[in-house]
């Protein structure tokens, strides 16, 4: 059995240490989860043992980000933290305790809003007009950043921020939270590399170095966004009801976290928590939880306080997206175009529910960025059910006997020597016909997203290669006459068997862009691959087609257009489009069932998943309908057809003013249901 006095000791020890890395040297050693997993480890002994908590215990104070740069202010009232919860069963323990305290009968509604991952800062307005801003500090005093705060354009200068008849109170005081958002905080890691400099490690850390520079204009140059949630005071002003109070800093002008929503019981927000932590990945900002609140003020104020955590909130924490662990050795694959991709292998660490022992560094410029070595304690993040990427380096915990990550010299799957074209960001393996970049052709080539053979999985294939029933994609279309033989290895019984040949005689009739995109053109994706079914009618016309000719093809640039030609100059990708020829796979554009003109001469761009259509269904509507789907936004482009999660496209849609239809627009431009 664990001593409880002593663990509680060494707990106390180990956060005030790492509190210390964290505040006064900005060195951390572990992420902010593994910090958070020790606090509430104290928290949950000292609820056992109340006589052992002591006067120098973390527990017993707010966090602190105070800086001695900055001149302090000191908060017009407690600027709290919340409590945590971590279970269906630790909300309704609250909500149990919070009507123990109130009279019996009392029924209680509430709000749910996503817990915003950023830094807290708050914002005074006089007459309606920013006098101050000041970040947390130590919940009661806090650092002046108004010279910093002023530079971010989502808060507002002078309330209302637009005329809609309301009159700004005397004064004002608002909490919110400075973060990036995801595609902002991406932008600005991609400069850092661009630039030769480490990326940062999460958008909270770098938001908060953002917004406590001594020059303004740097935090000026930093894409960051602030979102308001709570009146901390005012004078001439009342609100009742939490969901009022954000109607009302809405209405003022400030920007309020989409997704809040009032509920008038505990079981509605029970069901609506696993659909937030389901669509974190696909909100535009990064959200560790979700925030309970009780939504009468009046309620929430006589409930109090308890330590540093008011009684009437409880914020439901995610599982931790991210860890640090010790990276091993460096491992190099090789991707079917011949990239050679750096991994890590880790000591394994359990991140968002998963145990993660192997982690993406994506490429030797990030590697170098990064510089991260082998031997590092790295900070690891998983998001959703993505690779994990090694995102930083804990400098602090290096002894001096770490080695540096190099690109190979001899690929490790052929031994045939990398090469580093001129320019290029990426090391390759030269062999077209490297066993590891065949595997990966093979495995691409009958993916969902090209062939869609049922029956090919990853195993499958490798299983095929390595006993030696094909050497290439085209092989596949021989192995009916091998259907004795396959039987005979393991795993491969006869309804299998049947099976797998059944859908490798189906791919056969695959579209025409279908086989131009399984055949793994470097930049030659879905839409560029119908692009050039469409121009051109005929796989053999686009094979036979000069780089001049493939660059009229729009979208298609006059480097997407040189690498095509090389691609089908090349006498072992040649060979391979002959054989999948002779074994009958269709090489033609079928003439395409016109439903109607009403979209003639209309371009489109798509961007994100669309509710109900998929990216193919949405282009044959497109096209049948007249009209014509391209890769990239330009002046000339007539609609972006946009789903959840867009990328940049939507972004360069907006400052070109090309209008952006959702599925709902675009149906009704049809007049489909």
């Amino acid at each position: 059995m664990v001593d409880p006095a002593a663990r509680m000791s060494e707990l106390r020890d180990l956060l005030h240490f790492h509190g210390y890395r964290y505040y006064v040297l900005s060195s951390p050693l572990i992420t902010d989860a593994e910090y958070d997993a020790l606090y509430n480890e104290l928290v949950e002994l000292e609820k056992a043992h109340p006589d052992l908590i002591t006067p120098d215990s973390p527990t017993q104070r707010s966090g602190n980000d105070l800086s001695e740069e900055f001149a302090k202010v000191r908060h017009v009232a407690p600027i709290l933290s919340l409590a945590n919860g971590y279970s269906v069963e630790d909300v309704r323990a609250w909500e149990e305790r919070t009507l123990k305290l109130l009279p019996s009968g009392t029924i209680l509604s509430y709000t749910l809003e996503p817990k915003l991952d950023g830094l807290t800062v708050v914002l005074t307005y006089e007459n309606g007009v920013l006098v101050q801003a000041a970040t947390r500090g130590n919940g009661e005093v806090g650092d002046d950043v108004t010279p910093n705060i002023r530079t971010i354009r989502t808060v507002p200068l002078r309330i209302p921020a637009h005329a809609n008849g309301m009159t700004a109170p005397e004064r004002l005081v608002v909490r919110g939270e400075v973060m990036y958002l995801k595609r902002d905080f991406e932008a600005l890691n991609a400069r850092q590399i661009e630039a030769g400099l480490p990326p940062f490690i999460n958008a909270r850390n770098a938001a908060s170095g953002a917004l406590k520079q001594k020059d303004s204009r740097i935090t000026a140059s930093r894409p960051l966004t602030a979102y308001v949630y709570q009146v901390v005071a005012s004078s001439g002003i009342m609100l009742d009801k939490q969901w009022d109070m954000l109607e009302y800093l809405g209405n003022m002008g400030f920007l309020i976290a989409p997704g809040a929503a009032y509920y008038p019981t505990l079981e509605q927000i029970e069901a609506e928590i696993p659909k937030w932590e389901a669509n974190r990945d696909a909100l535009d900002y990064e959200i560790d939880g979700v925030v309970i609140k009780v939504n009468d003020l009046r309620i929430a104020a006589e409930l109090g306080v308890v330590g540093k955590d008011p009684r009437g909130a409880l914020a439901y924490k995610f599982p931790a997206r991210e860890g640090s662990t010790k990276l091993l050795r460096a491992v190099f694959t090789v991707g079917r175009t011949g990239r050679v991709i750096p991994n890590a292998q880790l000591e394994p660490v359990f991140i968002g529910g998963i145990t993660v022992s192997n982690a993406t560094l994506h490429n030797f410029d990030y590697v170098k960025a990064l510089d991260v070595r082998v031997g590092d304690t790295v900070v690891v993040k998983r998001m959703g059910d993505v690779i994990p990427n090694v995102v930083g380096v804990i400098a602090g915990a290096r002894t001096g006997s770490e080695t540096a990550i190099t690109p190979p010299e001899h690929c490790p799957y052929c031994d045939t020597r990398i090469v580093h074209p001129e320019d290029a960001v990426d090391y390759y393996c030269p062999n077209v016909r490297c066993p590891e970049r065949v595997y990966r052709q093979v495995e691409f080539f009958v993916s969902r997203g090209a062939l869609d053979i049922d029956g090919l999985g990853a195993q499958t294939v490798k299983t095929l290669i390595e006993k030696g029933f094909i050497s290439d994609e085209a092989d596949l279309f021989d192995l009916a006459e091998k259907r004795d033989q396959l039987l005979e290895l393991e795993g491969f019984a006869e309804k299998k068997v049947d099976k797998l040949l059944t859908g490798i005689q189906a791919a056969k009739e695959r579209p025409l862009a279908r086989v131009i995109t399984a055949l793994g053109i470097e930049g030659v994706g879905s839409t560029i691959a119908a692009d050039l079914a469409v121009h051109f009618g005929s796989l053999d016309a686009i094979q036979n087609a000069s780089a001049e000719e493939l660059n009229e093809v729009e979208g298609i640039g006059e480097v997407l257009a040189g690498g095509i030609r090389a691609w089908f100059d090349d006498p072992f990708h040649s060979g391979i489009v002959g054989k999948l020829r002779e074994r009958g796979v269709n090489m033609q554009g079928a003439p395409r069932e016109r439903a109607g003109d009403s979209l003639e001469g209309k371009t489109f761009v798509l961007t994100g998943t669309l509710p109900t259509l998929t990216r193919e269904q949405a282009t044959d509507l497109i096209e049948s309908h007249g009209g014509k789907v391209v890769s990239s936004v330009s002046k000339k482009t007539s609609f972006v057809l946009m789903g959840d999660s867009p990328g940049s496209k939507a972004e360069k849609a907006a400052k070109l003013s090309v209008p952006i239809l959702s599925e709902a627009d675009f149906r009704a431009l049809l007049g489909i249901e």
